[in-house]
């Protein structure tokens, strides 16, 4: 089986890597540059986890215009990047990028680190929409294509436990991007448990 695995530099998308890395699945590393003002830290922590795992150097989706059009706490230093947080289709965007990687490179899915739905604040973090989205992209690509979403049933602490456990390190979990986390964004937030 051979997986394009959506990875940030954050936390949960760098345990996705892990856990599929551990299961002897060839993975197709992609980040997504949608315009996020955590840009340059995110990647960077992305492939120095990359690297540290033993996986390929991630490839970049560069779609930083989605940013400038789609403006959002995420991608807009205007914004509030807690109350302004909802990039709508952000996810969407991720998926559809991911499964036109797959069809180019013959993988057979596409992983994402959403968690559980108990914590999702957003609608395209849930499990209908995660059910809808593979649809949508079988019919796109003409194969079939699974959607997969390994932490599903973890919450941040479940998260932060493993990923220690795996000894996973240097991973960068905050929107703004700033040197020090903010310690006030949704990203931020999730580690406060």
């Amino acid at each position: 089986m051979s997986i394009v695995t959506l990875v940030s530099g954050g936390l949960d998308s760098t345990l996705v890597a892990c856990l599929a890395q551990e299961e002897g699945v060839d993975q197709f590393p992609l980040f997504v540059n949608y315009g996020q003002r955590a840009l340059t830290r995110e990647l960077a922590s992305c492939r120095e986890a990359m690297k540290y795992l033993g996986l390929r150097e991630p490839r970049v989706a560069e779609l930083s215009g989605y940013g400038g059009l789609i403006r959002s706490g995420l991608t807009d230093k205007g914004l509030r990047v807690l109350e302004d947080a909802f990039t709508p289709g952000r996810n969407m965007l991720f998926l559809l990028t991911a499964a036109a990687y797959a069809y180019q490179v013959n993988a057979d899915a596409i992983s994402i680190g959403l968690l559980n739905e108990d914590v999702s604040i957003f609608p395209d973090q849930t499990s209908a929409f995660v059910t809808n989205a593979e649809q949508l992209l079988v019919a796109s690509m003409g194969r079939p294509l699974k959607v997969l979403t390994p932490l599903a049933e973890f919450h941040k602490n479940d998260v932060v436990a493993l990923a220690q456990l795996k000894g996973i390190r240097g991973t960068y979990s905050c929107h703004k991007g700033d040197e020090t986390p903010c310690g006030a964004c949704i990203a931020c937030n999730e580690f406060k448990f």
